[in-house]
């Protein structure tokens, strides 16, 4: 049988004399529909993941970014907790390279960038929110406990910001001596203490309260005040000033 000039496209793509159009990915249109609402509403419009698929786009081209994101934070709970994540951790999800990972911790950095200028730029006992935000963002999903100090000039201002001791999971050295001796190098007149508890629960341990004391009595003499001793957890912080332990 002798085949005419209207086969069918069917028998046409056989022999390769028609092309079919390559089809669109469908999520170009749901990605264009979250940078709209995302331009119109604000973030608080859009889901974490959501959220969270908006950032992967770049980081993750030519793919559906929302299981991704969804896996994201399944795994880590929170956006927080993503961006706290190791380059390691973050590669264990499906689609999320090195280079992919290394962009979100980028993005992290930039994030506690942001929240330190919060705190560089004022007093920082008249910002004691950005002060908590910025040491949750740092310290929060650390998987070893640091011990951490904010030096204060007269004014009340941030004159430097150091992880002084790291430890294990569940303790960190602390020297006074050492802390008081860069007080005096920094010239500081006043300390916020800062430190993490990896297992997520920021009460205070008895060995806490004790080394604060120590640092307090330590610090008197020199004129050096602290006005706190912050514990960081993924569950929240406590203050032991608010708890009237110091």
């Amino acid at each position: 049988m002798v085949e005419g000039p209207f086969d069918s496209d069917e028998k046409q793509n056989k022999r390769g004399g028609l092309r079919e159009a390559p089809a669109v990915p469908h999520y170009h249109g749901h990605r264009d529909r979250l940078r709209e609402r995302f331009n119109s509403a604000g973030p608080d419009a859009l889901a974490d993941y959501e959220l969270l698929e908006l950032l992967l786009y770049r980081f993750v081209p030519r793919v559906d970014t929302k299981p991704i994101a969804k896996g994201l934070l399944q795994k880590f709970g929170s956006i927080s907790a993503v961006l706290g994540a190791s380059e390691r951790e973050l590669t264990q999800i499906s689609k999320i390279g090195v280079s992919a990972a290394l962009d979100i911790k980028v993005v992290a950095a930039i994030a506690q960038l942001s929240l330190k200028s919060e705190i560089s730029e004022k007093t920082v006992l008249s910002s004691w929110s950005s002060v908590i935000d910025y040491c949750t963002a740092s310290m929060a999903h650390e998987k070893i406990e640091q011990f951490r100090i904010l030096f204060l000039d007269k004014k009340n201002k941030l004159i430097v910001d150091e992880v002084q001791q790291k430890g294990t999971v569940d303790h960190t050295p602390v020297y006074p001596r050492e802390v008081i001796k860069r007080a005096l190098e920094l010239s500081s007149s006043a300390l916020i203490l800062v430190h993490n508890h990896p297992s997520g629960d920021p009460t205070p341990s008895r060995a806490d309260i004790d080394m604060t004391k120590t640092i307090i009595e330590s610090a008197a003499p020199m004129g050096i005040v602290v006005h706190d001793h912050i514990i960081i957890g993924k569950d929240g912080h406590v203050s032991m000033k608010g708890l009237q332990l110091i």
